[in-house]
């Protein structure tokens, strides 16, 4: 069981859409006393121990939950069918909750193979689409289930012939739910890892902004393309993201782009403080307060952007600013950049202890600070 919270953090929106980045891992190592902090949830800040850090999402949706717990209980795809129809067209919250279901079926498939060598894993996703076959959740939910199969192994041999599968379920989907972004959003992965040309990318994401044109996950799904490690560059990427937010109504949360660009585009290895103290750095991270500020307190893409801030500013030593992120975020470690590493409640929990620390260093304390929770 740890092995799938472990597998679904990797495919959550901080995962899933991050996953074809292929990232190296950015971690600070876990000190003993680090870890010490960190995985005592009552240090008199009312954190969650570490060992109780829900790493499948980055917040929290307990439909979504108890559909999963459903699901692998009894094999069945209708809990997965009545989430996504009562979704509707809360297209940010069913973008995420697709890649859940999708990376749930993809374990279940490996873990099958691992107990046997029979390929009787996610037997409920192949079942909802021959007993459903014009259900667009359930196409919705195979196209992913396809593309994280093949950007698990990009050497393979079948690497291609998947994703060019992928992109024919994306196209039925799309014709079984004409308005919807999703699949076009699944498609963004695929054509990537096919190496579409830049015009035909364009002509793509311009059918994903026709329907969705503030959806915040689909951003973060183009974004790579558009990166130096696939086909594009810093700069390129760098456009593409502050164009988003200069463009953005209030409410979205693309002012907070920006700050993913600049994370996918930092050095190797940098633990200089000033490089996170720089003027590009620092408008990112405003540009990221400021989108937490207008959008909605409960937008489904706000906890990605608090973890990637938290990493942020621990790294700049603004310590108070990360516990007022952490507060508002800890429980789930399900996003970037926690899920890049091999240990994502140890990695999150590292950084949390280091702003505890930092906190306590400039005259916080446990007593001062607030335990609510959202």
């Amino acid at each position: 069981m740890d092995a799938l919270l472990v597998l679904l953090a990797a495919l959550a929106l901080g995962g899933l859409v991050f996953l074809p980045w292929m990232r190296r891992r950015r971690a600070v190592r876990d000190t003993r006393q680090g870890l010490m902090v960190a995985s005592d949830p009552m240090a008199g800040y009312g954190f969650v121990p570490l060992d109780q850090l829900d790493v499948r999402l980055p917040g929290p949706d307990q439909e979504l939950e108890d559909a999963l717990a459903e699901i692998r209980r009894t094999h069945d795809w209708r809990p997965a069918a009545a989430l996504l129809q009562s979704t509707g067209d809360d297209w940010e919250r069913r973008w995420q909750r697709v890649q859940t279901l999708a990376g749930a079926a993809a374990f279940e498939l490996a873990e099958g193979a691992q107990e046997g060598g029979r390929r009787t894993g996610g037997i409920w996703l192949r079942t909802w689409r021959s007993e459903a076959p014009k259900d667009p959740g359930g196409a919705q939910t195979h196209a992913q289930f396809l593309v994280v199969q093949a950007l698990r192994d990009p050497g393979s041999q079948d690497f291609r012939m998947i994703l060019e599968e992928a992109r024919t379920v994306c196209h039925e989907a799309g014709l079984l739910a004409p308005g919807s972004p999703i699949p076009y959003i699944i498609e963004l992965a695929a054509a990537r890892g096919l190496g579409d040309r830049p015009a035909d990318y364009e002509e793509l994401w311009s059918k994903v902004v026709q329907r969705a044109p503030q959806h915040m996950g689909a951003h973060l799904a183009a974004l790579p393309y558009w990166s130096q490690k696939w086909h594009g560059s810093r700069q390129e990427a760098e456009e593409f993201a502050e164009r988003a937010a200069a463009g953005a109504p209030s409410g979205t949360l693309l002012p907070a782009l920006p700050l993913f660009a600049v994370y996918e585009h930092l050095p190797e290895a940098n633990m200089v403080r000033s490089l996170y103290q720089s003027a590009v750095v620092e408008r990112a991270i405003e540009g990221a307060h400021f989108a937490l500020r207008e959008a909605p307190a409960d937008h489904p893409m706000a906890p990605h952007v608090r973890h990637l801030l938290v990493w942020f500013l621990v790294r700049a030593e603004r310590y108070a600013e990360a516990m007022e992120q952490l507060r508002l975020v800890d429980g789930h470690v399900g996003a970037v950049p926690w899920s890049y590493g091999r240990s994502p409640a140890a990695e999150y929990a590292a950084y949390r202890a280091l702003a505890i620390a930092g906190w306590e260093q400039l005259g916080g304390t446990s007593t001062g600070f607030p335990q609510d929770r959202p």
